[in-house]
């Protein structure tokens, strides 16, 4: 099951970001309070979205909450609308293979469609073999022409002083 994130939900999507970071290997950089992302999900004016996945529980409550998308919208000068930039996707690692991840998705890709975005969009770090393997299995294309670049810490400090 998938459902729009509630501000119930921020201390499990907060752990699960943590847990991404773990498997990610950058533990360190993943610095967001919950009191920061629930301001970046539910505060006046939200600068993010989050979906959450559940196992099929059998009650009213639901399930348990298997994994979660956060994301944003973009924008395309070349297209002339938004689109969706998918910042997180995570299925906890004993519930991968159910589904979960496909089901995120979809219901992005259903967003994107019903309200006439033309892109969704994400990164993967290109040792993820098995991430990017379900990406293709979806139909997704790697933008190998592209390379991503950032600014952090002292060098964003020292460029925008």
């Amino acid at each position: 099951m998938i459902r729009n994130a509630t501000p119930a939900d921020v201390p499990e999507i907060h752990r699960m970001i943590r847990e991404l970071a773990e498997y990610e290997r950058a533990p360190d950089e993943a610095r967001a309070s919950e009191e920061q992302l629930h301001e970046a999900l539910f505060g006046e004016r939200p600068a993010a979205f989050a979906h959450i996945a559940e196992t099929d529980g059998g009650s009213t409550d639901g399930g348990e909450v298997a994994g979660f998308a956060l994301w944003f919208l973009n924008f395309s000068t070349w297209r002339g609308v938004h689109g969706i930039y998918l910042e997180d996707l995570y299925v906890r690692p004993r519930l991968r293979g159910g589904g979960h991840g496909k089901a995120l998705l979809t219901e992005l890709a259903r967003i994107c469609v019903e309200r006439g975005y033309e892109r969704l969009e994400w990164s993967v770090l290109d040792w993820n073999t098995p991430s990017i393997n379900f990406y293709k299995s979806l139909g997704a294309k790697p933008q190998d022409e592209w390379t991503v670049y950032r600014l952090t810490d002292e060098a964003l400090t020292t460029l925008g002083s």
